[in-house]
């Protein structure tokens, strides 16, 4: 088994129209491609020459994440009838052609989703300070931040602390401890933030796209074959788990090299959830963008991968699972419910990783994988802030040292 390595995941979303890309194949970095094939890491051949697993590092921290390519191909999304313990929801199958990505190898952990949380009072603090001139003339990082910030492009929402952490954190929260109990709408905030801080582009996996990376190759319930006996030494769940989350990426990771598909903490993506979806994809072979089920309600949305409490069965690779709206949040006082946390089981086992796209995302496509998707969402949002209970500011490459400069100067944690 590899050493285990903290990452977020990342996953790139090419757009097809038949088999054309909408988005030009050019690359946004140069990390992560190699002219040469890598003899010691996974690698996946492109025109530009080798995708290659990297390590990234979160600017202002000592927190690391690992990407690994993944290739493209043509797999079978969904369950055969014969599948035991299979939903209707997972049929009928359908064939979809993805195009090559990079996944993190492991899910967000807190250790990550902390380094998002603590911007909350960050940006409280850079926004007491815009109008004071004064002590600004000290901060030249904070004041160079604060200069060129574009909240309207780069507005990034930090969560709010936790009313009672006790609800989130009761299976865990040490920092190798994956990250759950967040919001699917706070998920893709930390990837919007994330992507602004690094200067690459990260967001959630769509369902299709999660499900071609958990299989890795396969067609068998689980990644690793038929057998839910053998489903211990891949993962975490009701029989092995003790009731708690565990540390990432110890247990045995798929065919490439992605640790706690099965179990551990189930995984937001971008879709909605709709019972008979696949029903409606039935053309001989679709582009993985026409699988995406871009939501219009609240909830429910789609979470895959099962979690440390889940039963073998809902483990599978193919098996869906979806989020639930106020029975999921009765334990927050605030009205209205917080935009950012979720308060009851089973919510506290769900979490996220990231992908990073190839390509790069034009504005429309931004919008979609970053931003508050109903206007239920962004009143809600928006009252919180004009409330003084959020914080908002731009997330862009100037902000880690515009933080550490304020904890320095000790005025912030």
């Amino acid at each position: 088994m590899k050493t285990h390595r903290n990452l977020t995941v990342c996953f790139f979303l090419f757009l097809f129209a038949g088999n054309q890309a909408v988005f030009p194949a050019q690359v946004d970095e140069v990390v992560g491609i190699a002219s040469e094939v890598p003899s010691d890491q996974r690698s996946v051949s492109i025109d530009q020459g080798y995708m290659v697993e990297y390590e990234e590092k979160i600017p202002g921290t000592d927190i690391t994440f690992t990407m690994t390519p993944i290739p493209e191909g043509i797999f079978t999304l969904g369950s055969p009838d014969s599948e035991i313990d299979r939903n209707v929801d997972e049929g009928p199958q359908v064939q979809v052609h993805v195009a090559p990505f990079w996944i993190a190898t492991c899910e967000v952990t807190w250790a990550e989703y902390h380094a998002y949380m603590k911007t909350y009072e960050a940006f409280k603090r850079l926004h007491s300070l815009r109008n004071d001139s004064e002590q600004l003339k000290t901060l030249a990082a904070a004041r160079k931040y604060l200069e060129a910030e574009s909240i309207e492009v780069d507005g990034v929402t930090s969560p709010t602390p936790l009313y009672e952490p006790s609800f989130t954190y009761y299976p865990g929260e040490e920092p190798d401890q994956p990250a759950v109990t967040m919001t699917q709408y706070a998920a893709k905030q930390y990837t919007k933030w994330l992507s602004g801080i690094i200067g690459r582009q990260y967001r959630l996996p769509t369902e299709a796209e999660w499900e071609y990376a958990a299989r890795a190759g396969s067609s068998t319930a689980y990644s690793f074959g038929e057998a839910a006996s053998e489903l211990g030494d891949y993962a975490w769940f009701a029989d092995n788990s003790d009731d708690e989350t565990h540390p990432v990426g110890l247990k045995r990771p798929n065919a490439w090299d992605l640790y706690d598909m099965h179990g551990n903490a189930a995984e937001w993506v971008l879709d909605g959830y709709l019972t008979d979806h696949y029903a409606s994809l039935q053309d001989e072979e679709i582009n993985v963008s026409e699988a995406v089920v871009w939501p219009t309600r609240l909830y429910p949305r789609v979470i895959r991968g099962g979690c440390w409490f889940d039963e073998a069965t809902q483990c599978r690779s193919a098996a869906r699972h979806k989020s639930g709206g106020s029975e999921w949040k009765i334990s927050d006082p605030n009205l209205p419910k917080s935009p950012w946390w979720f308060t009851e089981d089973p919510a506290t086992g769900v979490g996220f990783r990231v992908v990073r796209p190839l390509a790069t995302m034009d504005d429309a496509l931004k919008r979609k994988v970053w931003e508050a998707d109903l206007e239920r969402i962004r009143l809600d949002v928006a009252d919180r802030l004009d409330e003084g209970r959020g914080a908002q500011s731009g997330a862009d490459q100037r902000l880690p040292d515009a933080i550490e400069e304020l904890r320095a100067a000790g005025m912030i944690d």
